[in-house]
């Protein structure tokens, strides 16, 4: 079986899943910047926080890479923001780097059995987890009278939030095939990157 190439630093793992995170993570940046190449919404950020906490086997790693390459994205995301939409948007960062957190402690807990079915489970949860947190955090920080569905009332801020969710939810079905089923592909090939040091 081939051989990945070593490094003795940092484990050939760990650099591949730092790859693969910050690669979905770019992609995330070409979602905002170029509006209509896929639907709105459609990002990896739940898919790689799942991915993170299952195969990082360092908790600190698994915790900090996810949500370092997020707010990297985010710092890029916020200088292209209208000065009107910043105040709201920051409302809401709380409640999606803790959304990112739970994440990662649900991939903890899927890195036991990684299969097909509980990868796709655990993405289906954290996507509605996802969706009801960040609009009921979106809902607490809604400026009186912008005209914006979430002034009007919780419900109002969840049912203006489903097309939103559409995305999120096919964004982290899709994201985790890729992450999960890619890096299971090449551990299959490099017998180096089944070593759970990372």
């Amino acid at each position: 079986m081939p051989q990945f190439p070593q490094n003795q630093s940092v484990s050939p793992r760990t650099w591949l899943l730092i790859g693969m995170i910050a690669f979905a993570i770019a992609w995330r940046l070409v979602i905002h910047f170029v509006p209509g190449l896929l639907p709105y919404n459609f990002t990896p950020v739940e898919a790689v926080a799942l991915f993170g906490g299952a195969y990082f086997a360092n908790r600190r790693m698994a915790f900090a890479v996810p949500l370092i390459a997020m707010l990297c994205a985010d710092l890029v995301i916020a200088t292209a923001l209208p000065r009107e939409w910043i105040g709201d948007w920051l409302g809401t960062l709380p409640a999606v780097y803790g959304c990112i957190a739970l994440t990662v402690l649900g991939g903890r807990h899927l890195s036991s059995r990684i299969s097909a079915t509980r990868v796709a489970g655990y993405a289906f949860a954290s996507a509605v987890m996802f969706f009801l947190v960040t609009n009921f955090a979106t809902w607490l920080s809604a400026q009186a009278g912008s005209g914006a569905a979430c002034t009007q009332g919780l419900a109002a801020c969840y049912v203006a939030g489903i097309p939103f969710f559409r995305g999120t939810l096919a964004g982290t079905l899709l994201w985790s095939a890729i992450l999960f089923g890619g890096f299971e592909l090449m551990r299959r090939r490099w017998s180096t990157l089944s070593a759970t040091t990372a």
